[in-house]
């Protein structure tokens, strides 16, 4: 039997830019932060010849050809494994949920599946292999930080060349300052899931049309990613909320539908009650808020948020990034 588990993610920065069509002409740069909410795989010699899948369905297939599940079949198309396996599937929380959860469900998988294999795989490889199977095998719009992000954990910088290597770096943050910000982020869930791939395709086009404003706004974007790495490197991790309220407004203008009257409402609340800044985690359009605040002020925006009802979640950074908990 093993257990594998991988990290979600908080992008505190930059977020966007790790799309290829705007880093193939721009480069890109972020930084996120891997969190104690996950995806864990468990993978077992099955008795049988053929295949035995369980996530929010079952599937028992003869062939992987006949699995429904995309990134199942893919994973076990790519590592060639066709018979005699049973994968369970779990999260911490849902999918759409804007915190990368498909691509750390596809990393999980993949280090299962080699651990399977008694192959030893890099971090590296296990976030190559994810971006090639959600991009090129199953065309999704998407970028590259939540494969990187769910291998690496972590405070990462990630930085995207052109050619469209990934550097993927820690955040050199004193320990006073990391502190201090895992104590003053707080993360709300607004009970609306979406997919990413939606908002994400919107952009895509734009920024292959090189699109000016959409051009202007993400490398806006990837100024806002370096002045927080600046930033919290210096020991200075207040200065977030004012920079992620200034991402939010940016971000708002990518598209109409990354926010709504309701979220926009509530971040209103948020604000008056203390919160510095804050965003829609992911691709917008629901999921998880995250603000920035002061202790001082932390219990009256998570009271606030309860009346609108939107579910506070406890969170704390993760780094070990992709990782096997068991093999027996």
């Amino acid at each position: 039997m093993i257990l594998s588990r991988a990290p979600t993610r908080i992008t505190l920065g930059g977020g966007g830019t790790d799309l290829e069509s705007y880093y193939s002409k721009h480069g890109g740069f972020l930084i996120a932060a891997g969190i104690n909410k996950y995806c864990t795989i468990l993978a077992n010699k099955r008795f049988y010849e053929n295949i035995r899948l369980s996530y929010s369905q079952t599937e028992i297939v003869d062939t992987v050809t006949e699995i429904k599940h995309p990134i199942f079949r893919a994973a076990l198309e790519l590592l060639g494994i066709d018979r005699r396996i049973e994968l369970h599937s779990t999260a911490d929380v849902p999918a759409g949920c804007g915190l990368g959860t498909s691509s750390t469900f596809t990393v999980a998988l993949l280090n299962a599946l080699h651990t399977y294999k008694h192959d030893f795989v890099t971090h590296k490889q296990l976030a190559e292999e994810a971006c090639h199977i959600e991009i090129d095998m199953l065309g999704e719009p998407i970028g590259k930080q939540d494969q990187y992000m769910a291998a690496f954990g972590g405070l990462t910088c990630l930085t995207f060349d052109r050619n469209g290597d990934v550097l993927a770096e820690p955040l050199r943050i004193p320990q006073e300052a990391l502190d201090q910000l895992e104590s003053n982020l707080l993360l709300f869930f607004t009970g609306k899931e979406r997919q990413a791939s939606d908002i994400l395709a919107e952009q895509d086009i734009r920024s292959k049309q090189d699109d000016p404003d959409m051009i202007g706004n993400l490398d806006r974007i990837k100024e806002i990613g370096l002045e927080t790495k600046r930033y919290l490197e210096n020991g200075e991790p207040d200065m977030l909320g004012e920079l992620l309220h200034t991402h939010w407004e940016i971000k708002k203008k990518r598209s109409c539908d990354i926010s709504t009257p309701f979220f926009n409402e509530c971040y209103e609340l948020a604000r008056k009650n203390g919160a510095s800044g804050g965003k829609l985690i992911g691709a917008g359009g629901g999921g998880f808020f995250m603000f920035y605040c002061e202790n001082n002020h932390k219990p009256r925006i998570i009271e606030a948020m309860k009346k609108c009802g939107l579910r506070w979640e406890r969170f704390r950074f993760d780094f070990d990034g992709a990782k096997i908990l068991v093999n027996t």
